[in-house]
């Protein structure tokens, strides 16, 4: 399918779930939106013809890194051109993101945005930008949510976590990153679906966490399962389940947090994200190209050996994701906030 610059319109907090029929309307109307919009002219040279820029919300060596360093390295080769990447963190990646809605929409800046900060910042705060400030390109990566303890610990699975916060609670303490982040939620949810409460701990980054359930200072850490496999090699972890809608490729021996009846699907989705506006040419190009990547075989074993579950979707199934996420934490949100 070709790719859309869609004109995404956030959801409302409350009201009756999208259905295939709503969820088509709403995009139709999103793609008639932006037809109206003066298109920006590009110069007759073939794009790209000089170094392509693409920003990280994060600091180096994180999830969104990898992608980014993987993916730029390939479509150096297909486009002749080199992706320079370029670390923006901060604010739990609303620096950086920024930094994509603000750049010009000429295809020479990209960014590798991720959820659920794409879709939750702007119900959290009143970013300078909202969904329709971007062109989503494509869906490159879709890491799932964990949560694990140390492998001396007495619980053994899902249920047994759900029954020591029962038993104590606010009193079994979890690792996560910022409020706001895929671990964060995954917590939440959990708590949300259990009708429990757990102590969550905030860290700056997933080895501060990984340390913390190594000493001990806490009962379990919540983390990506990409990010997990890298981050605990050699430590103190065993990861209770995993919070997709199936298991991963990665560790097929985990089973989901829905085989052990707590129905919660979480995950980072990774994507290849430019500002709103992007000639469809070039949006054509560079969509071409990534799907040629993708299928790759040196691409997709690069990708296994560094962890990262693809997910690759072009164009308008991946806007659809995104409204769907948007609807789902508008909800989550409603019910409980978050911040």
């Amino acid at each position: 399918m070709d790719p859309l610059n869609l004109h995404l319109t956030p959801l409302q907090a409350e009201g009756p779930p999208m259905t295939r029929t709503t969820r088509r309307a709403a995009l139709k109307g999103l793609a008639l939106a932006t037809t109206g919009l003066a298109v920006p002219r590009i110069a007759r040279a073939a794009w790209p013809d000089h170094p392509v820029t693409l920003v990280v919300p994060f600091a180096a060596g994180g999830g969104n890194d990898v992608t980014a360093r993987t993916l730029g390295q390939f479509l150096e080769r297909e486009l002749g051109q080199p992706f320079v990447i370029q670390n923006r963190p901060g604010a739990g990646g609303e620096v950086g993101i920024n930094a994509v809605a603000d750049a010009k929409p000429d295809g020479y800046t990209y960014g590798i945005l991720n959820t659920p900060g794409l879709v939750t910042i702007p119900i959290e705060r009143n970013p300078r930008w909202s969904l329709d400030s971007f062109t989503f390109v494509a869906s490159l990566v879709d890491d799932p949510a964990v949560i694990a303890v140390h492998p001396d610990s007495s619980i053994r699975d899902v249920a047994g976590l759900v029954a020591a916060a029962r038993k104590d609670p606010d009193g079994v303490t979890i690792a996560a990153q910022g409020r706001g982040s895929t671990s964060f939620l995954s917590v939440r949810m959990l708590e949300m679906a259990a009708d429990v409460t757990f102590s969550t701990v905030i860290y700056n980054a997933l080895p501060q966490g990984v340390l913390a359930l190594g000493q001990r200072q806490v009962v379990g850490a919540a983390a990506n399962l990409g990010e997990a496999l890298v981050m605990s090699t050699g430590q103190p972890w065993r990861m209770l389940g995993v919070m997709a809608e199936e298991r991963s490729s990665m560790a097929p021996d985990l089973p989901t947090f829905r085989e052990q009846g707590f129905d919660i699907s979480i995950g980072s989705l990774r994507g290849f994200v430019g500002p709103r506006g992007i000639p469809p040419e070039v949006t054509a190009r560079i969509s071409a190209a990534i799907d040629k990547v993708s299928r790759d075989p040196e691409y997709i074993a690069l990708c296994a050996r560094t962890q990262q579950p693809l997910r690759i979707v072009v164009g308008e199934p991946y806007a659809v994701s995104l409204l769907e996420q948007d609807a789902r934490f508008r909800a989550m949100w409603a019910k409980k906030p978050w911040i």
